[in-house]
């Protein structure tokens, strides 16, 4: 046959020449080798696959993934905690083409089709923006490890929207989380589960500002907690809870009474929807106790407390919530005893039985007694010392005004200095005693309202003024030393321990513009008595009238008296050296 395009005859080809030619597959003339060969490479290696359980051994498992060849999986796989294998022949279950082994048998994993069915699910939740549940495992470095299929991370700061008190609580469960990042390649996945809680807060806190009002009680979490108050968390806004409404009693610490994280029940005071600011209050979800304060208890009453405080004037003494009371120092104790301070005797959360004195509503104030429970040493010691009684005791302390004697424990015995003797000047105590010495001295009085006993130590002696209208009378004569001068006149020694005042009105005929003039302390003068005041212990003397009188009787009595007056003198300076003088 001529060919048309080139004019060169060919030869024509048979039916057989002119099919095109088979390959060895299509003419079915491959080995039994090649054939499995093919088989193997026809499966795709990385994949993920259905199968069905065919066969189980110790080892491994055999599934059938729709091949001509069954892979196996390492029993391993598919045990259970308790070791056994969690399938059965005929189960269907996914799995990875994982590779061939050096015997060309197909190596299947489950846990790898897990991992690549995790890692998809994680793809798709950071790419659409979904949730992904798991589980917090366990506590690490800046956060937690999440069960998702595959650990996860989840940072310390990612867990909550509020401070979280206890992390320990979050530990197994099952949460739903955003997905921050991943990296396949260094099997790094970030979660969040924050940016929920956020997204909800946001919700909650529109429905909150819509629904809060003044007035109304609301759940909130304690969120910080500073010494002014406590801010509460309401549901994505905050409320402040001020210091001064937490208790009807006081409050100095809140942080010794709450906690973060704490739930609270609160009342709304006020609250300001364009600031989004709100007062709360604890304390107004109960009753003011000082309502009816009166109604519940009653003056000189005898009620149990607990003491709260300790302060240099006293101790508080709470009654009842919200309830205090104070124990003033004068009324902790019946004896003079001084404490420094109350901490020597109480302590704070020491029972304490109490009676009460007054209760002052409106300032909220009841004062409180300690001593009055207790029975009152001064009505023991009224009738163990009547007037009268001679006591020894030591003088615990010695001032200007008298001295201290010790009765009994705590109380001490008030000798004036008055009543220290009839008879002698005494300026000041110490001339005559001494802190620690043993005296006798007489009870003259016991003022159990002023909590005063007073004694004497002159009232041991009989008192010479009792004497003196018997033994001297108007008109009488005397002779005696001066024992001090004044402007007003001189004093003169009668005898020990009576005096008498020579007006300088009564000097003399001569008149002197001061008693100094012409005498002097030491003196030994005549005069007449022409007044005598017992109540007072005061007597009246005149020199005029001694010297106006002129009849022998009265110079001889003159002249009795002189001569007695310079004996005793004589007496009192014998033995004295002209040096000592």
């Amino acid at each position: 046959m001529v060919n048309e395009e080139t004019g060169i005859f060919e030869q024509e080809k048979t039916s057989e020449e002119a099919a095109p030619k088979k390959t060895a597959e299509e003419s079915g003339t491959l080995s039994f080798s090649e054939l499995y060969e093919q088989t193997l490479q026809e499966i795709p290696l990385g994949d993920v696959v259905t199968g069905r359980v065919v066969q189980i051994n110790n080892d491994v498992v055999m599934v059938d993934v729709g091949f001509k060849t069954e892979g196996q999986i390492a029993a391993g796989e598919l045990k259970d905690e308790k070791g056994n294998i969690s399938v059965s022949v005929g189960d269907e279950i996914e799995v990875l083409v994982d590779r061939r082994d050096e015997e060309d048998n197909l190596i299947l994993s489950r846990d790898k089709a897990a991992k690549m069915r995790v890692w998809s699910e994680v793809k798709s939740a950071y790419e659409q923006k979904n949730t992904i549940r798991g589980t917090i495992a366990e506590r690490v470095k800046g956060g937690f490890t999440v069960d998702i299929g595959i650990q996860a991370f989840l940072p310390g700061s990612q867990l909550d929207v509020r401070p979280v008190k206890d992390l320990n609580a979050y530990l197994g469960q099952s949460l739903v989380f955003n997905v921050l990042s991943y990296d396949r390649k260094r099997n790094n996945i970030v979660l969040s589960r924050r940016q929920i809680l956020e997204v909800e807060r946001e919700k909650e806190r529109k429905q909150v500002l819509e629904t809060l009002e003044e007035g109304k009680i609301i759940e909130g979490i304690v969120k910080n907690i500073t010494d002014y108050g406590i801010f509460i968390d309401l549901g994505g806004i905050d409320g402040l809870l001020h210091v001064t409404d937490i208790s009807w009693g006081k409050m100095t610490k809140p942080a010794d009474n709450f906690s973060k994280g704490d739930k609270i029940t609160v009342k709304v005071l006020s609250f300001d929807k364009a600031k989004e600011r709100v007062s709360l209050g604890l304390k107004q979800l109960a009753e003011n106790p000082w309502d009816r304060i009166t109604e519940r208890y009653s003056v000189n009453t005898i009620i149990e407390g607990k003491v709260v405080s300790l302060m240099d004037y006293g101790a508080f003494v709470e009654l009842e919530p919200g309830v205090e009371g104070l124990i003033h120092v004068s009324e902790m104790f019946w004896t003079s005893k001084r404490f420094k301070h109350p901490s020597k005797m109480l302590n704070i959360n020491d029972p304490i039985r109490v009676m009460i004195l007054d209760i002052d509503p409106t300032n909220k104030r009841i004062s409180l007694g300690l001593k009055q429970t207790q029975a009152n040493p001064w009505l023991e010691l009224k009738e163990k010392y009547p007037v009268g009684t001679v006591i020894r005791g030591n003088i615990r302390n010695i001032t200007d005004f008298g001295l201290f004697v010790g009765v009994e424990d705590g109380i001490d015995g008030l000798v004036h200095v008055s009543d220290i003797s009839w008879k002698q000047r005494v300026k000041h105590p110490s001339e005559f005693f001494k802190k620690g010495q043993e005296i006798e001295a007489v009870v003259l009085n016991i003022d159990i309202e002023n909590e005063k006993f007073s004694l004497g130590i002159k009232q041991l002696e009989k008192n010479p003024w009792e004497e003196v209208t018997s033994k001297y009378g108007i008109g009488s004569l005397i002779t005696g030393k001066i024992t001090n001068i004044t402007e007003f006149g001189l004093f003169v020694e009668i005898e020990e321990g009576i005096e008498g005042l020579v007006h300088i009105s009564e000097l003399g005929i001569k008149k002197v513009k001061t008693p100094s003039e012409i005498y002097k302390v030491g003196d030994v003068v005549s005069a007449m008595i022409k007044n005598i005041d017992q109540k007072t212990k005061k007597i009246r003397l005149s020199i005029k009238d001694f010297e106006s009188s002129g009849d022998s009787q009265t110079t001889n009595q003159y002249l009795n008296n002189r001569e007695k007056v310079t004996s005793n003198l004589g007496k009192a300076l014998a033995g004295v050296k002209l040096s000592d003088v």
